[in-house]
């Protein structure tokens, strides 16, 4: 099994910037991909940005150029930072692994930014 651990929320101004870490721990395999998803009140899920344990990475069109995710496969972290947030960022961000088609979620964080 798959423990997944964020931190890093909080409440910023608009333009401010936050970073996420995300801790996994339990059977993690060499081939995974970790990632951040986030949920505003009454919207869906959504993907926000992802990365490959070889260092590829996916990124939701409306964070491109404004967050960037990393990873350190030896401490088995992911991160996700996030510069010239505005209010639409707000939500809670969820951390992911996804391995053979199995996805553990950690409990979120809350992103908050004010205009």
């Amino acid at each position: 099994q798959v423990q997944v651990v964020e931190s890093g929320g909080g409440l910023v101004q608009a333009g401010g910037s936050l970073r996420l870490s995300c801790a996994a721990s339990g059977t993690i395999f060499n081939s995974n991909v970790m990632g951040w998803y986030r949920q505003a009140p009454g919207k869906e899920r959504e993907l926000v940005a992802e990365i490959t344990s070889g260092g590829n990475t996916n990124y939701a069109d409306s964070v491109k150029g404004r967050f960037t995710i990393s990873r350190d496969n030896a401490k088995k972290m992911v991160y996700l930072q996030m510069d010239s947030l505005n209010p639409e960022d707000t939500g809670a961000y969820y951390c992911t692994v996804k391995q053979f088609g199995s996805r553990s979620w950690g409990q979120g964080t809350q992103v908050t930014v004010s205009s």
